[in-house]
């Protein structure tokens, strides 16, 4: 799978993974996740008062199906996407202006990612998560990745 491209593509296929949220309203979530964090809406499949259930999109392999309903209490969901890791910023950015949901960082983490963390208004968490650049990362965890040890 080629997740590497950072073009939406409206193809549709087979989604090897992908998660579904209720969410107590449809349309303020669509506009988190798609003016606040760059997905599209691929596609909504009409019900008898509004859509039954609406699909978005950001990359390929990075769908989320969001339909109407009863948001679930307790328990916490966090969906990780792959984001670059020049992008971060402009989406948190984007995220924090848009407002209707919550924006942690973007962070570097001890095992070599920078992560980007949204919650939506339903507490529907999605990291994005991008590889440190190169002189950032730490040495002594890629080394223990290897099997090697720093001294």
């Amino acid at each position: 799978m080629d997740i590497t491209s950072q073009e939406i593509t409206r193809d549709i296929y087979g989604m090897p993974a992908f998660v579904t949220f209720t969410v107590s309203d449809l349309d303020q979530t669509i506009d988190w996740y798609v003016n606040g964090l760059d997905f599209i809406v691929l596609f909504s499949i009409p019900g008898p008062d509004g859509p039954s259930l609406v699909h978005l999109r950001r990359w390929r392999y990075q769908d989320i199906l969001i339909r109407q309903g009863r948001a679930p209490t307790g328990g916490q969901w966090t969906y990780s996407i792959m984001a670059h890791v020049e992008q971060l910023d402009a989406i948190a950015e984007r995220a924090r202006g848009h407002g209707g949901g919550t924006v942690e960082g973007p962070t570097d983490t001890p095992w070599n990612t920078r992560d980007l963390r949204v919650t939506d208004p339903d507490g529907y968490s999605v990291t994005y998560t991008a590889r440190r650049p190169e002189g950032e990362r730490d040495a002594g965890f890629n080394a223990m990745m290897r099997g090697e040890v720093l001294e």
